[in-house]
C-alpha cells in the first residue's frame, strides 16, 4: 500500500479513506500506480490534477492542513482525450499543462471525422483501459512486449485480408464492361488509354501531344504518357499485336483485356494501397486496431473510385494515391518529399491542379509558422525541389532532348480552354443553372467571358479554405524575444524543427474538400468523373469519424450522392449491376443506413429525403420512357438532385474549416499579449510509429478539448471553450 499512500494519506478519517479507496477502484485509477511499481516507466506525479488551491487547504472535519489534496485522473477522461488529440498533433505525454486543465463539457473529438467522437465510448471496458495503459506507458516486461509483438501482427494480417479482399471484388467489376465496348468508331477510354500505349512506343516523345488529335488525342500531363509507354513495352513483349500502330484501333481481344484490367490492378497494388496504409498509420495511428481496420476497410471499397477505375477504366488511383502520399509527407513533417509526391500526381492528371490551393497555401502558412529565418529557408527549399521536379518531368519535351517548341504541345493538350464551358450534363453550378440561363447560347461569340467567370468563381470559392490556412499559420507563428532572439517555449517542450508538422495540419483536409469542390462546382470543361477527387478528402474525413459525428453522415451522404451523379455514365457503359452492388455493400461496411430518421442531425434528415428521392427517380427511368423532346430528361433530373446537395457540402466544409482554425489559433483580433517570458505553445507530434514524434510549437494554445463547437453541438458554449486556452508558462529557450 504504499503507492497509494500518496494518493490516500493516512490521516484522513477511516469513513474518507474508505469512499476515497472505493472510488478509485470504480474508476480503475489504481491501475496506472500498482503498475507503475514494478515499471521503468513511472508515470511523474505531475500527470495527477490538482483538484484543490496551491494555498494549504483544511479538511472538512479535520484539524489537519493539507498542502495539496490530489487524485488520479479518471483513464476514461484520458483515454479519449489522448484519442481526440492525435489529430490535433498533440502529444499528451510531453506537457502537463494538457492534464491539469478544466474539461470541456462537449468532448475534442467532435471536430469532424479527424476528432473521433463516439458517445458509446463512455463506457469503456476493462481491456480497453488495459490497452490504454500498455500503449501510453509502454511495454514494461517481455510480456508486454510479446503482446505488442502480436498486436502488429494481427494487424499486419487484418491488413493482407482487406488487401486481398478490396482486390478480389476489382476483379469481379471488371469481368462487366467498360466505357466504349463494342462501339465503333471512336469507342471510349479504354480505348483511349490503350491507344496511348500504342502511340507512345511507336512514335518519338515530339509527335506525342500532336498525333492524329482527332483520334484520342494525348492530352494527360507527361507522366501518363510515360506510364502508357511502360505499359505498352511490357505488354508489346508479351503479344505485340495488341499495340500495333493504326493496326490495333479498336481491339478488344480477351487477352488485351486482362492485361489492361491486370495495368490498373497492379497500380493499384503499388501506390493507392500502400497510400492508404500510410494514411491510416499516421493520422490514426493512436486508435485502436479495430478503429484503424474500420477506417481502412471503408478506403479500400470506396464504391466511387472502384467502378471508375476498374468498371468504366481509368487510373484516377495513381493520381489519388500520389496526392495522398503527399499529404501523409506533410503530416510526417517531410514537406520537400510531400512537394515531389505532389508534383508527381500533378504530372499524372491535370485534376490534381484542384488540390493545388490547399497544398500551397499549407506550405506557406507554415514557412510563416516557422518565422522569417527558417520559414525564408523552407519557402526556397520548396520552391527549388518543385521547379526542379517539374523540370525533370518535362526534360524529354526540352533541349537538347527535343525543340523548344515542342513544349508547347502537351500544354495546349494539357489545358482545353477551347473546348468551351462544359460538353456533358455534370451536377455543378454551370449544369445545373443552365435550366433556366443558356450560358452557351447567350455567350456564343464570346467564350471569354465565361471562362473569366468560371475562374473567378472557382477562386471565391475556395479563398476561405486558403485563407484559414494562411492565416492560422500566421497566429501560431513561434515568436522570438527581441533581445535574445530566442523562442519563449514551456520548460517541458523542445524546440521546434522546421521538418515538424504545423499546427495548421488538421486544416489540410478540410481545404482539401473546399478547394477541390469549388473547382468541381465552378471550373470549366468538368466530367462526371472529376467527383472522384473531391470525394478522397471527404472520404479520409469520414474514416476518422464515429456514426454519431455530423462529418460520417456527411461523407456518407456525399459518397452516396456522389455515386449516383455518375449513374448516366456508368448506365451507358453498361455498370448497372455493379453500381448498385457496391453502393449496397459499401454502405453495409461502413454501417450507414441511408432511409435511417436522424432528428438530432440535419444532414441525417437531408439524407432520408434525398435517397428516397433517388429511388423514386430510379424506379421513373424503368418504368418511364423520356418524350421525344426531352431525351435529356433523367440525366439533368440527376444534376437537379445532386448539385445541391455538393454546393451543401462545399458550404459545410468552409464552416468547418472556420472553426476548427479557430480551436487552433483563436479568433482574428484576439491575439493575446503576454509578458516576453510567457507564451502560448502546443506540443505536437505525428501519431505513427512509423514517422516518430516530431516536437513542434505555437504562440497560441489549442482549444483541444473544446472543439466540440465544430461538429455544430456545441452551442451555448462560449464559456468553455474561453476555459480550454491552453497557456504554459516557461523559460527561455534558444530556438
Amino acid at each position: 500500500m504504499d503507492e497509494a499512500s500518496d494518493v490516500m494519506p493516512s490521516e484522513l478519517p477511516v469513513e474518507r479513506r474508505q469512499r476515497h479507496t472505493r472510488d478509485r477502484t470504480a474508476s480503475l485509477n489504481s491501475l496506472s500506480h500498482f503498475k507503475s511499481a514494478s515499471s521503468k516507466h513511472i508515470r511523474p506525479r505531475s500527470t495527477l490534477r490538482n483538484r484543490g488551491s496551491n494555498a494549504s487547504m483544511k479538511s472538512v472535519g479535520s484539524d489537519t492542513d493539507h498542502s495539496e489534496i490530489i487524485a488520479p485522473i479518471p483513464r476514461r477522461h484520458l483515454l479519449q482525450t489522448s484519442q481526440s488529440l492525435h489529430w490535433l498533433r498533440v502529444d499528451t505525454s510531453s506537457g502537463d499543462e494538457w492534464l491539469n486543465r478544466g474539461v470541456s463539457p462537449v468532448s475534442a473529438s467532435s471536430v469532424g471525422s479527424v476528432f473521433p467522437n463516439n458517445r458509446m465510448a463512455n463506457r469503456l471496458s476493462f481491456t480497453a483501459l488495459m490497452e490504454h495503459e500498455r500503449t501510453a506507458v509502454g511495454p514494461s516486461s517481455t510480456a508486454d512486449a510479446r503482446i505488442l509483438e502480436d498486436d502488429q501482427g494481427t494487424i499486419g494480417a487484418g491488413r493482407r485480408f482487406l488487401s486481398l479482399a478490396s482486390t478480389l471484388v476489382k476483379w469481379c467489376i471488371g469481368f462487366g464492361t467498360y466505357s466504349g465496348h463494342n462501339t465503333p468508331p471512336i469507342f471510349g477510354d479504354y480505348e483511349a488509354q490503350r491507344h496511348w500505349m500504342e502511340l507512345t512506343v511507336h512514335l518519338p516523345v515530339r509527335e506525342w501531344y500532336t498525333y492524329d488529335l482527332q483520334y484520342w488525342g494525348l492530352d494527360y500531363p507527361p507522366l501518363t504518357a510515360y506510364v502508357s509507354w511502360l505499359c505498352g513495352r511490357i505488354g508489346s513483349l508479351i503479344e505485340p499485336s495488341w499495340f500495333t500502330l493504326q493496326a490495333s484501333r479498336g481491339l478488344e481481344t480477351g487477352g488485351s483485356k486482362l492485361f489492361m484490367r491486370a495495368t490498373v490492378v497492379i497500380f493499384d497494388l503499388l501506390l493507392y494501397i500502400p497510400a492508404l496504409y500510410t494514411f491510416v498509420c499516421a493520422w490514426q495511428g493512436t486508435r485502436s486496431s479495430r478503429k484503424r481496420h474500420a477506417a481502412l476497410l471503408t478506403l479500400l471499397f470506396h464504391p466511387a473510385l472502384l467502378l471508375i477505375d476498374f468498371g468504366h477504366f481509368q487510373y484516377n488511383s495513381v493520381m489519388l494515391g500520389l496526392t495522398l502520399l503527399a499529404i501523409n509527407a506533410f503530416a510526417a513533417g517531410h514537406d520537400l518529399f510531400g512537394a515531389i509526391f505532389f508534383v508527381l500526381s500533378l504530372g499524372f492528371k491535370q485534376m490534381a491542379l484542384y488540390y493545388a490551393p490547399a497544398v500551397g497555401s499549407y506550405l506557406i502558412g507554415k514557412c510563416i509558422y516557422l518565422g522569417p529565418v527558417h520559414g525564408t529557408r523552407l519557402f526556397l527549399r520548396l520552391a527549388l525541389t518543385t521547379t526542379l521536379a517539374f523540370v525533370i518531368m518535362f526534360a524529354p519535351f526540352l533541349p537538347p532532348f527535343s525543340p523548344l517548341s515542342t513544349i508547347a504541345a502537351p500544354i495546349i493538350r494539357i489545358f482545353p480552354f477551347g473546348r468551351g464551358l462544359f460538353e456533358d450534363k455534370v451536377a455543378n453550378f454551370w449544369c445545373f443553372t443552365n435550366v433556366l440561363v443558356k450560358w452557351k447560347r447567350i455567350f456564343a461569340s464570346r467564350e471569354g467571358i465565361l471562362i473569366k467567370a468560371s475562374t473567378g468563381l472557382t477562386a471565391l470559392g475556395f479563398l476561405p479554405a486558403v485563407a484559414a490556412l494562411i492565416f492560422g499559420g500566421y497566429k501560431t507563428r513561434l515568436q522570438k524575444d527581441a533581445q535574445n532572439h530566442s523562442v519563449d517555449v514551456s520548460p517541458s517542450m523542445a524546440p521546434a524543427s522546421p521538418s515538424s508538422p504545423t499546427p495548421i495540419l488538421p486544416l489540410l483536409p478540410y481545404a482539401l474538400l473546399t478547394c477541390s469542390m469549388s473547382f468541381f462546382l465552378f471550373s470549366f470543361q468538368v466530367h462526371e468523373k472529376t467527383i472522384l477527387i473531391p470525394l478522397l478528402p471527404l472520404t479520409l474525413l469520414l474514416s476518422g469519424a464515429a456514426p454519431t459525428d455530423d462529418v460520417f453522415l456527411w461523407g456518407a451522404l456525399g459518397n452516396n450522392v456522389g455515386v449516383f451523379s455518375m449513374w448516366p455514365l456508368l448506365k451507358k457503359d453498361g455498370l448497372g449491376i455493379q453500381y448498385l452492388a457496391m453502393l449496397i455493400l459499401w454502405n453495409r461496411l461502413i454501417g450507414y443506413n441511408p432511409f435511417k430518421l436522424r432528428y438530432g442531425h440535419f444532414a441525417g434528415l437531408l439524407s432520408s429525403v434525398v435517397h428516397t428521392v433517388i429511388i423514386i427517380l430510379h424506379l421513373l427511368e424503368l418504368a418511364v420512357t423520356p418524350p421525344a423532346r426531352y431525351p435529356d430528361l433523367f440525366p439533368v433530373l440527376n444534376v437537379l438532385i445532386c448539385t445541391p446537395i455538393f454546393g451543401l457540402i462545399w458550404l459545410w466544409s468552409i464552416k468547418r474549416s472556420v472553426e476548427v482554425s479557430w480551436a487552433i489559433s483563436g479568433l482574428p483580433g484576439k491575439r493575446e499579449k503576454e509578458p516576453s517570458s510567457t507564451v502560448s505553445a502546443i506540443s505536437t507530434t505525428s501519431s505513427s510509429a512509423t514517422f516518430g514524434h516530431s516536437p513542434m510549437r505555437g504562440e497560441m494554445g489549442v482549444r483541444a478539448t473544446s472543439l466540440g463547437y465544430a461538429s455544430g453541438r456545441g452551442r451555448g458554449q462560449a464559456d468553455a471553450r474561453r476555459r480550454a486556452l491552453v497557456t504554459s508558462a516557461g523559460g527561455d529557450r534558444e530556438h
